[in-house]
């Protein structure tokens, strides 16, 4: 199983969110994505965290808050994926090799090509709901069911 951690960088009422057009095989091609990627060997979802928005930002965070796990189950892979939102960081953003990285009002995120259950967890996030986890099974790109655990 995959384990990773995905990102949501806050500012003035906006998530910086990294819009995946630059890969030729992207699991995420033209989505908007938070930051994050898969966990290096002997690496914990925290030292993850601070290495994958180093390296695909160049920023540093400075607090952060641990929302929750999301478990992804397809026909082809499986998935787990530690969830955080940050509410300080240092630093100037550079350009990513992944994609564009901006910075979207909190209330446009919906408007983007997003997938479907990253609205589900993204809804958690926009209203502050205290930890959970949540389960999204997928065929393919399609959501057919998704269950909240805790």
């Amino acid at each position: 199983m995959t384990e990773t951690v995905l990102a949501y960088i806050e500012k003035d009422e906006s998530y910086l969110l990294l819009y995946r057009n630059k890969k030729k095989v992207d699991i995420n091609k033209n989505k908007w994505v938070g930051v994050g990627g898969h966990l290096e060997k002997r690496e914990t979802p925290i030292d993850a965290l601070y290495r994958e928005i180093k390296e695909e930002t160049n920023l540093d965070v400075k607090d952060y808050q641990y929302r929750g796990i999301v478990y992804f189950i397809n026909e082809d892979f499986e998935e787990v994926m530690h969830l955080f939102t940050v509410s300080k960081f240092k630093g100037d953003i550079k350009e990513c090799d992944e994609g564009m990285l901006q910075f979207v009002p909190k209330n446009e995120i919906f408007n983007l090509p997003i997938w479907e259950g990253d609205k589900i967890f993204l809804k958690y996030l926009l209203t502050n709901e205290p930890y959970f986890e949540l389960k999204l099974i997928y065929k393919g790109d399609e959501l057919l069911s998704y269950e909240r655990i805790k």
